[in-house]
């Protein structure tokens, strides 16, 4: 059984009085330790699908499946409980508290969920991304790679299903970049993770299991190697 199931998924949003469909009947199916790439134009719908895969937003008409489990048949505690046992998410701009130290930024969700041993689970992961020692620095002390690997060790923290990464080397160097991406790729192989990246970029495509290319919201072609 899939990990991530989408079927004939569809998107709607009112702007201006006018109906906008974001996404278009995707149909999408991601199993365990499987990397695939979302690529095409700004405005195709990457950012939307993702949204849908991580129970952020609903679709208009469709059926999204985390592990076999509707996620529009969940009330909103239920939805939150998801997100916060079964996702992760690495964004372009890291969006890491600079008010906490490195282990507090990954220590934080591990602790709103009440997780014993917080604190050790939070070191592991950084051993994870290759930064530990570093986890009484503060991100303001970090370079953009640093701070994009405590971004996945966070995503990580709660060794979610599924990872989504929202253009995750966007804001890095193509050397930079490169490392970011060898690390998602051996951390979805180790952790057996269903791991869904939107990139611009076809380099970043390259390393991935599958490749859907969107356009207008459709899933114009989809392919696995």
């Amino acid at each position: 059984m899939a990990i991530l199931s989408l079927q004939s998924v569809s998107k709607e949003y009112s702007s201006d009085g006018q109906r906008v469909r974001a996404l278009d009947g995707v149909t999408l199916e991601v199993g365990e330790g499987e990397f695939v790439a979302l690529v095409g134009r700004s405005g195709c719908g990457k950012s939307t699908l993702l949204h849908l895969a991580g129970a952020m937003d609903f679709p208009t008409s469709g059926m999204v499946r985390i592990e076999g489990r509707a996620t529009s048949d969940l009330n909103d505690a239920q939805q939150t409980r998801l997100r916060r046992e079964k996702v992760g998410f690495v964004f372009q701009s890291f969006q890491l508290l600079h008010t906490l130290t490195v282990q507090e930024n990954v220590e934080l969700p591990l602790l709103l969920a009440g997780t014993a041993g917080a604190r050790e689970l939070a070191l592991e992961r950084l051993r994870w991304v290759e930064l530990d020692g570093l986890g009484v620095r503060y991100p303001h002390q970090l370079s953009g790679g640093q701070m994009q690997r405590v971004a996945i060790a966070r995503a990580l923290a709660h060794s979610p299903r599924i990872l989504l990464a929202d253009e995750p080397t966007g804001n890095l160097d193509t050397t930079t970049g490169s490392v970011i991406l060898e690390l998602l790729l051996r951390l979805t192989r180790e952790q057996k993770t269903a791991t869904i990246m939107a990139t611009h970029s076809l380099e970043a495509a390259s390393l991935c299991d599958t490749l859907v290319k969107l356009r207008d919201g459709r899933a114009e072609e989809v392919t696995r190697r």
